[in-house]
């Protein structure tokens, strides 16, 4: 397993415990962090520095100019690493997780060792943003020559992947960290009448547009005067529009709320009746998923068409097709809340025909036959 330290793939990887596999994980910007999650598994962490020299962490602070400096001759390369462990380890199979961070710096070593099997998991914005950028498109196309097998979050990325080189066998779509547990959530459960909160992803930044949500909220003040509005996970640019505006366009009931415990996310949740997400680019947004999973109409943005593989627009939730225009975002969200029979038949779609594929159990099932697929490849 090559990939970055991310609660994605801690999730993904706990799939293989007990499993019957050997797995080996190299953190691949080496946080030096061990994971209880996945302590099953070897992990090659603590790599990146040849000598761990006293005060390295002042200099970093203070002197970041002698930091990189120094950091040309005291840091190992990625590639070097890889290749060390290749030859020790000698794997059945390579998995990467994201492109630029866990395929492309390792391609070379990969391209010297063409009868090891390499498979390839994308989430999120990896290929669909970055395929815009000529330098990431060159290297997105040298990998996929190479790759031999594929996951990922949403089909749209297979297509993707396709128009790109790739010829390998897709393995299927899953969430990006395998499945839900179900019964985690039971807890939490509650019903619609009782739900009074709407619940707004807070991301402003390169592909969030919570702004947009949040000028369709205040063009909405006194329709959702008598609900709850909660924007989590807030990030700087947020706080400062929110600033920006003047007292008396304020609203009581909205609160805005920074980074949170996923669980207190899931709580949250449980307490909504409608979750907005909204960005310019994504795979298939895990906080869509667990909106699914609690009960929640979404109200959700669709680059490139992947929220749609999901999503029916108008039936199981509704799709932002510009996710920078607020008086489409504003009609959605009055569709939303003058309805409840649209919302509960549209949760009770959701409950029936999508939320049952996102089962934990039921997922880890279907991705440890397609590891076997690629044993059984291996032993023909």
């Amino acid at each position: 397993m090559v990939s970055m330290f991310s609660n994605h793939f801690f999730r993904w990887t706990e799939q293989l415990r007990g499993s019957g596999h050997e797995v080996y994980w190299i953190d691949v910007f080496d946080s030096n962090t061990k994971v209880k999650k996945i302590d099953f598994a070897h992990q090659i962490i603590g790599w990146r520095n040849k000598i761990k020299y006293p005060g390295r962490y002042k200099i970093k602070e203070g002197f970041p100019r002698l930091d990189d400096f120094i950091n040309k001759f005291n840091q190992r390369k990625l590639s070097d690493v890889f290749e060390e462990q290749l030859g020790i380890i000698q794997p059945d199979i390579v998995h990467s997780f994201v492109m630029f961070s866990a395929c492309v710096p390792i391609l070379k070593v990969m391209n010297k060792h063409k009868n090891i099997p390499w498979i390839f998991s994308a989430w999120g914005n990896d290929l669909y943003y970055l395929q815009n950028e000529p330098l990431h498109l060159e290297g997105m196309k040298r990998v996929f020559k190479r790759m031999n097998y594929m996951f990922a979050d949403c089909n749209r990325d297979f297509k993707i992947a396709k128009k790109y080189n790739f010829n390998g066998e897709y393995l299927g779509t899953f969430p990006t960290g395998g499945g839900y547990e179900f019964d985690r959530y039971k807890s939490y459960s509650k019903r619609l009448e009782e739900r009074k909160t709407i619940l707004i992803k807070g991301y402003q930044n390169t592909f969030g547009r919570c702004n947009s949500v949040l000028k369709a909220i205040f063009s909405l003040k006194e329709e959702l005067s008598k609900f709850n509005i909660i924007v989590f996970g807030a990030d700087q640019a947020v706080f400062e529009f929110m600033d920006s505006l003047e007292e008396k366009q304020k609203m009581p009931n909205l609160k805005i709320v920074g980074q949170l415990p996923h669980e207190q996310v899931l709580k949250l949740m449980s307490e909504s009746f409608l979750y907005i997400g909204n960005s310019i680019s994504d795979g298939m947004p895990n906080t869509l998923l667990e909106a699914i999973v609690l009960d929640v109409f979404p109200i959700q943005s669709n680059p490139g068409g992947a929220t749609e593989e999901i999503i029916i627009n108008g039936k199981n939730g509704l799709l932002i097709e510009n996710p920078e225009n607020f008086h489409e975002i504003r009609v959605l969200i009055q569709n939303a809340i003058s309805d409840k029979s649209f919302l509960k038949s549209g949760i009770e779609y959701n409950s029936k025909n999508i939320k049952p594929k996102l089962e934990r159990e039921t997922v880890k099932k279907q991705v440890l036959e397609k590891y076997r697929l690629i044993e059984k490849n291996l032993k023909n």
